[in-house]
């Protein structure tokens, strides 16, 4: 087996925390941006949402005006035929 001295040990130390801390700051980084994206994410879901839902309500609200047209169209070729 290779014998290592004490500062040669106490370097290999070292330099295995600094691998082990940068690989816990890359994944903390890593989640970090993954739960950026997710919440941006939920965010254009929500607005393609209230989009899609105001878009519901003009839509019913031309219906309505649509069909109240034609009720009063049909009430004047009422009035019109008598």
């Amino acid at each position: 087996m290779l014998s290592l001295s004490d500062s040669e040990e106490i370097l290999a130390i070292v330099i295995a925390v600094f691998i082990v801390m940068g690989f816990a700051y890359s994944t903390y980084s890593e989640i970090k941006a993954t739960i950026a994206e997710e919440k941006e994410k939920i965010a254009e879901k929500k607005a393609a949402e209230q989009k899609v839902k105001t878009l519901i309500e003009y839509l019913n609200a031309k219906t309505r005006l649509i069909n109240s047209i034609n009720a009063a169209k049909k009430k004047l070729e009422k009035r019109r035929n008598k």
